[in-house]
């Protein structure tokens, strides 16, 4: 009895194991083709490798394979590529992947100082893996900038460290640009904070009055009332 009842479990076991299975290798194809499509617009040099499927995964074959992002996946590091069937009764799995970003970033050349302006000198080039949305690569955009904070030598520099240099300075005597009525009147004041191109400053007028108004590049105080 015991024999007959092992034959009926290994025959089983054969004809499922003989059932057709969806290819792992279509999935890793769908998911590579997904990764490949994502990150062709990202700066810098861009390499992965899709893992193999525990093969213990066992799924009915499907013709309409779709590879996707799971909500809030960054495309860097280690990360799960979903693959699903639409076909009715479907099914979704995840592959894992590895994406790696190697890009060419600017950092300090030699330590810079809280308040120091930027120059070509300042700046070397690292070649590093980075994640996404990290570092800089154009030096116009640093060049010319004031730094927050002190930082060491070989620093990757990020906008958030810089800010542009101050147009207007406070205690510095400046010019108003008043428009009103399609007319300028043009007078003078003292800035009572500093302030970069395009930010809100203050000054008071020869009457004592205070009035507030935008920095220009070339250190006039735009105010529109």
């Amino acid at each position: 009895m015991k024999t007959l009842l092992l034959i009926i479990y290994l025959l089983c076991y054969s004809l499922a194991s003989a059932a057709p299975q969806q290819d792992h290798a279509q999935l890793r194809a769908a998911a590579a083709a997904l990764v490949q499509q994502q990150t062709a617009y990202l700066p810098g040099k861009v390499t992965f490798m899709v893992d193999e499927i525990d093969k213990r995964i066992s799924l009915r074959p499907c013709s309409k394979i779709e590879a996707f992002l799971p909500p809030g996946t960054q495309l860097t590091g280690r990360v799960s590529i979903g693959v699903r069937c639409t076909e009715t009764g479907g099914w979704s799995t995840l592959i894992p992947v590895q994406i790696k970003i190697t890009r060419e970033l600017l950092v300090s050349a030699h330590a810079l100082t809280l308040g120091q302006i930027v120059r070509e000198t300042d700046l070397a080039r690292l070649q590093t893996e980075t994640t996404l949305n990290s570092g800089i690569t154009d030096a116009s955009l640093i060049v010319g900038k004031v730094l927050r904070y002190s930082v060491a030598a070989g620093y990757i520099l990020r906008e958030d460290m810089l800010r542009p240099p101050y147009s207007i300075k406070q205690g510095q005597t400046v010019n108003l640009s008043i428009q009103a009525n399609g007319f300028t009147l043009s007078s003078s004041g003292v800035a009572l904070n500093n302030a970069s191109e395009g930010e809100t400053v203050q000054a008071r007028t020869s009457s004592g009055r205070v009035i507030s108004g935008t920095a220009s590049a070339d250190g006039v105080i735009l105010i529109n009332p």
